[in-house]
């Protein structure tokens, strides 16, 4: 099953490259530049998880709110549900980190030329679930993210990504960093496909550095409901770190400016 996960993955990045503006961020772990629009939202109901040899976990039911506080500002918080389910034991459950960002574009694409947009979106991860527990889902300790996103757009085709640096600490945890590049295309007016690698550094002492694969869809039901999702797996330290990954989503979008 897993290698036949891998050979649908690649076959679809190289179909993806050879048929000829679109939805980034979620459902992707790549991120883009591109805040939530002046006075609207997004809103995210959204399931996640990556199996390992011997551990599932992720987040069973999650909120994420982004709001765009400002032009080219996007203020976001979510709240996980988490679970993790070990080998010889039962599932737990608990409140995961919540997560807070901000997201500032100070760079704007130029629509004619090859000028990117360009952003910055520092994070924090707050935990708020009981850290005691054997499988850690309160964290313990604040971690912060700090990355720089761009993207450029070339009329159905977006390729965007970047990176940035964890601040990780705690016993036996590292600082790290994250990096990705995405590419994406808009197939229909209401249904997009995108494929994206991304690479992890080694978060813990012992730990393994991660490379993974992921392909994404966006599927809009209308103007203000949309289902996003994706399935990946690793393809560097895969046993240990991403055997399999899914992301699912319903986004709801809102406008106040509209009186929704």
């Amino acid at each position: 099953m897993k290698g036949v996960l891998k050979t649908t993955l690649w076959s679809f990045a190289v179909l993806l490259a050879l048929s000829g503006s679109a939805f980034a961020g979620p459902p992707y772990a790549t991120d883009d530049p591109v805040p939530t629009d002046y006075r609207n939202f997004e809103v995210y109901l959204y399931s996640e998880g990556t199996h390992t040899d011997g551990d599932t976990s992720g987040t069973l039911a999650g909120v994420e709110v982004n709001y765009g506080a400002a032009p080219n500002l996007q203020l976001s918080v979510a709240l996980p549900f988490a679970y993790d389910k070990g080998a010889g034991r039962g599932t737990l459950f608990g409140y995961g980190a919540l997560e807070l960002g901000a997201k500032y574009r100070f760079v704007q694409e130029d629509s004619d030329g090859w000028r990117p947009q360009v952003g910055f979106f520092p994070s924090a991860e707050v935990p708020i679930g009981d850290s005691d527990r054997p499988a850690g889902i309160g964290g313990g300790h604040v971690r912060y993210f700090l990355p720089v996103w761009m993207q450029k757009s070339f009329g159905s085709w977006s390729t965007f990504g970047g990176g940035g640096y964890w601040i990780n600490p705690g016993a036996g945890d590292r600082n790290y960093w994250f990096m990705g590049w995405a590419l994406q295309k808009q197939i229909t007016s209401n249904f997009s496909l995108g494929v994206e690698v991304f690479h992890q550094t080694r978060d813990t002492s012992p730990g393994e550095g991660s490379t993974g694969v992921s392909i994404g869809a966006t599927y809009d039901l209308n103007d203000r409901w949309h289902l996003v999702g994706s399935v990946g797996t690793g393809v560097q330290n895969a046993r240990q770190t991403d055997e399999s990954t899914y992301f699912f989503a319903i986004e709801w979008t809102p406008s106040l400016d509209n009186g929704d």
